[in-house]
């Protein structure tokens, strides 16, 4: 079988945990990206050895409580960042599939991963947003058969191989969307995406959820686990979880629950984060969360402190 781009490898088959950031880092709520302060952002965070910079996809300005989501098109705003960067991995987390043509989702796949040098991941989720179903006149109702038939067409359209491209010739009458990629590109599903995990561990390459206690999180990937060994055999599949992180100025400060993550200094983040290794978890998306502290010195203090205490726990790569 054809390995996987470099995103894929450096990211998730790392041989150990790797940390990356949602984009943008630094965003007001209601407001748009400062789109300068976030090239720097994420220039300084590939210098400083971060794995993947990933972005959401929010097609409207539907709020969620007091939250507003504003947000650049996903594909676009990972472009922008590619040319800023030079190594570090881009992904989605998520593209909202029923909400998108699959042959409009490949063929930006494919050009972004081509643009960027195989740095790109994608990932996938179903969307949950009604009012979003509503006006794209989508029946959210079907969303789960939408998103396992439009998984298909862009798992063809992205394969390395002719005989993979079937299911994308017959929905093309017998073309190509683009010269296909010399590697894998990643597909992730994130969240449930109204799949079971069997389909997804025989699908996917991988699956991105969010935070949970710890005893919880640990059912979930042996869950994952167990999945894997019934429905994908020895390959091996990643297991990703976001954090929302409100990293405190002191060092030492015990690490307490927050809405989907921890407020904690640099020290229990590192447990914490050894202790998610330990359970099987491959790559931690942190979810900055607003406060006093500018983004570039959270990202700084990270980059400083936490990745090179991860990386001294190195093992051997995936095969």
């Amino acid at each position: 079988m054809t390995e996987f781009n470099r995103a894929y490898r450096q990211t998730l088959l790392a041989g150990r945990l790797t940390l990356g950031l949602m984009t943008p880092t630094a965003r007001a709520n209601g407001a748009m990206a400062d789109i300068d302060l976030e090239r720097r952002i994420a220039q300084r965070a590939d210098q400083l050895g971060f794995a993947a910079l990933w972005t959401r996809d929010v097609p409207v300005m539907v709020p969620q409580g007091e939250e507003i989501s504003v947000l650049d098109e996903p594909f676009l705003w990972l472009a922008t960042l590619a040319a800023s960067t030079q190594q570090i991995a881009l992904g989605t987390a998520a593209a909202v599939l029923p909400l998108r043509h699959p042959l409009h989702v490949a063929k930006a796949a494919l050009s972004l991963n081509r643009l960027s040098q195989d740095r790109f991941i994608l990932g996938l989720g179903s969307g949950d947003r009604e009012a979003e179903f509503a006006i794209f006149k989508q029946d959210i109702a079907l969303r789960a058969e939408t998103f396992r038939e439009r998984w298909n067409i862009v798992r063809s359209a992205l394969s390395p191989d002719a005989a993979g491209r079937a299911a994308l010739r017959e929905a093309t009458g017998g073309y190509d969307l683009m010269a296909p990629p010399a590697t894998r590109i990643g597909m992730l599903v994130v969240g449930s995406a109204r799949q079971s995990l069997q389909w997804t561990a025989t699908h996917s390459d991988g699956w991105a959820t969010y935070h949970r206690d710890e005893a919880r999180q640990q059912g979930r990937i042996g869950l994952w686990q167990s999945a894997l060994r019934e429905r994908a055999g020895s390959e091996p599949k990643p297991f990703v979880q976001s954090l929302q992180l409100d990293l405190l100025e002191r060092a030492d400060a015990p690490a307490e629950p927050i809405e989907l993550g921890l407020r904690t200094g640099r020290d229990a983040l590192v447990a914490y984060l050894d202790r998610m290794e330990d359970a099987g978890v491959s790559h931690v998306l942190l979810n900055l969360v607003r406060g006093p502290r500018p983004a570039m010195e959270v990202i700084d203090e990270l980059g400083r402190d936490v990745l090179p205490r991860l990386q001294g726990h190195a093992r051997a790569p995936v095969a």
